[in-house]
C-alpha cells in the first residue's frame, strides 16, 4: 500500500483530502505542523508528500529545501498545495523541487488523480 504524507496547518484541508485518499486505499500520515516533520518523514518513509507553503514556524517552501538536501528524501516527490497562485510562486516551487504546484481551491478527485498518476496505478 502506498503511503501519503499531507502537511498543512488547516485541520479542513488534512480531513477532506485524508478522506479522500483512505477511500482509494491510500496509507495517510496527517500533520498540522511542519516543524518535527523531516524526523517524521525520516520515519514514515512515505512515497508522497503534500505539503502547504504558508505554514507556521516553517514554511513548505523551506521544509522542501531541507527535503530535497537530504539523501534518504531527496527522491519522495512533494506535492505544493498552497493559496499562493502567482507564476513566481510556482516557479520558486517547481526550482525547489515540487512536482506538482496545486493551487487552493482546488478538485479533491483532480488532486486524487495527481496522487494516482504521481504513484503509479500498479500500486492499486
Amino acid at each position: 500500500m502506498s503511503k501519503v504524507i499531507i502537511i498543512d496547518d488547516e485541520p479542513f484541508i488534512l480531513m477532506m483530502i485524508e478522506d479522500k485518499l483512505k477511500k482509494a486505499n491510500i496509507d495517510v500520515v496527517t500533520l498540522r505542523e511542519s516543524k518535527n516533520a523531516v524526523e517524521i518523514i525520516k520515519k514514515e518513509m512515505p512515497d508522497l508528500i503534500i505539503l502547504d507553503w504558508m505554514m507556521p514556524e516553517l514554511s513548505g517552501i523551506e521544509l522542501c529545501r531541507i527535503l530535497k538536501k537530504d539523501p534518504d528524501l531527496l527522491n519522495i516527490p512533494i506535492f505544493m498545495l498552497t493559496a499562493k497562485g502567482q507564476d513566481s510562486d510556482e516557479q520558486l516551487g517547481l526550482k525547489c523541487g515540487v512536482v506538482r504546484y496545486i493551487t487552493k481551491p482546488f478538485s479533491p478527485k483532480s488532486l486524487l488523480e495527481m496522487v494516482q498518476e504521481t504513484l503509479g496505478k500498479d500500486k492499486y
